[in-house]
């Protein structure tokens, strides 16, 4: 397993919808590893390939509850379900959401409470998870990694400008592409 870099909102990986993986190979499956051991090490919450720059439909999560319990897994090609997030502005103290693309920065942006997702898992298994609360928001930030979508491109107006002054101040998309877990400081 290896540690990869994870690029910075900027490059043209993050923001062009990935391709679909038509074969579960030993590709893949390594892939899926650096994943995993690169969201730990980072530390996030999930990982989207095209964040490690590879344009495939895959992502990984792991998140433990307030009881403790733990949630980990990866899902190939996912299709997401969800119902509309309530009407209003969102809670920056509840609902305030960070990336490793946009690393060491946090914006309010209101989601969907509830959601489904289907795909299948790296044995070619179906998998279908019915979540809610946060692992909802982590479904639904790593979907939108494979759609090209990064969070900060949802967030309100002046959030955007400031997001704009952070990304022109530390050369993101220009003279800094990516950054490297354990190496470059970015950590959480």
């Amino acid at each position: 397993m290896a540690v990869l870099p994870i690029r910075i909102m900027g490059d043209p990986v993050l923001h062009a919808p990935a391709s679909p993986v038509g074969e579960i190979t030993d590709d893949v499956r390594t892939l899926v590893a650096d994943m995993f051991e690169t969201m730990d090490l980072a530390p996030g919450v999930g990982l989207a390939a095209p964040q490690v720059g590879v344009a495939l439909r895959i992502y990984v999560y792991s998140y433990e509850d307030d009881e403790g319990q733990p949630w980990r897994g990866e899902i190939i090609n996912p299709e997401l379900w969800m119902v509309s997030p309530e009407p209003g502005a969102p809670d920056p103290d509840e609902e305030s959401e960070g990336c490793l693309s946009v690393p060491g920065e946090r914006f309010p942006l209101r989601r969907s409470d509830r959601v489904r997702v289907t795909g299948i898992d790296l044995a070619g298994t179906p998998v279908s998870i019915d979540v809610s609360g946060w692992r909802a928001r982590i479904m639904q930030h790593e979907f939108d990694h494979l759609d090209g979508v990064l969070y900060v491109d949802r967030i309100d107006d002046g959030d955007w400008k400031s997001v704009q002054k952070i990304a022109k101040k530390r050369g993101w998309g220009r003279t800094v592409t990516s950054w490297t877990p354990g190496v470059d400081g970015f950590e959480s």
